[in-house]
């Protein structure tokens, strides 16, 4: 049975396109037996890397990619650099514990949490990302397809869930419910990053329901990073003057 053939019931894509190139390059360079073996397995092994990687940013669903290379930590106060440094390191997905992102619209609070979740990605997490209303809109149409329980099943496996906006939209009864119900389970099973312009106090606002929004405050905060990063001018706003300025 040829090479080829043996890598694709192996399932050994990078040996299957390119083991002849190795072997030309094995006999150039005059490589030991150990030499080839080892080269190639760590070709196949960083091919099955990358397209692990690539799997899980498409199946994040990010709605643009931001790096946390990119976040520009001088236009907070000092104190939340240290904070900054201990969630890069994503010790908060091993202890499943959840982040609160608090900020005015345009502080960074979606940049941060895609920035931390592709970090988390490279790192082998698996990753959700979604805005709150959109969610409550996949979970009432799970509902009437009997589909939530699947639903919640999926949303539960992954090692990290971003939920982005909540407090732009209301919600009805029933949606607040199943909203509810979906993050109480997931609680303790994986971690959270909830990104929000309303502090706790305001989320009454969104939920409307006093009982249910204590309830849900009390099991997301619980152990959580809560971090108000607002800013008085956003960065949007700072980008669009700096760029104002290159017209002038």
């Amino acid at each position: 049975m040829s090479i080829e053939r043996l890598a694709i019931q192996l399932k050994l894509p990078y040996i299957k396109a390119f083991h002849e190139e190795i072997l030309a390059e094995a006999l150039h360079t005059n490589m030991t037996h150990e030499e080839f073996l080892t080269e190639i397995l760590i070709r196949e092994a960083e091919l099955r890397r990358n397209n692990g990687i690539k799997t899980r940013i498409r199946q994040a669903k990010f709605p643009y990619f931001r790096y946390l290379e990119d976040f520009s930590r001088n236009k907070y106060h000092r104190e939340f650099w240290p904070k900054f440094d201990e969630l890069e390191k994503l010790e908060f997905i091993e202890k499943k514990e959840n982040i609160i992102l608090i900020g005015t619209p345009g502080s960074g609070k979606t940049h941060y949490s895609i920035g931390l979740a592709m970090k988390a990605i490279l790192e082998g997490k698996s990753v959700l990302f979604v805005s709150v209303p959109n969610l409550v809109i996949e979970l009432k149409e799970a509902l009437s397809q009997h589909q939530l329980n699947s639903y919640k099943r999926k949303f539960e496996k992954y090692d990290l869930v971003i939920l982005d906006e909540l407090g732009y939209i209301t919600f009805d009864k029933s949606g607040s419910e199943i909203l509810f119900n979906l993050l109480s389970n997931r609680n303790d099973k994986g971690s959270i990053v909830i990104t929000t312009n309303l502090s706790f106090e305001r989320w009454n606002e969104v939920f409307g329901d006093t009982l249910l929004t204590g309830a849900l405050v009390d099991r997301l905060a619980h152990k959580a990073h809560i971090l108000d990063i607002s800013l008085e001018n956003s960065v949007r706003f700072e980008e669009t003057m700096a760029w104002l300025k290159t017209k002038e």
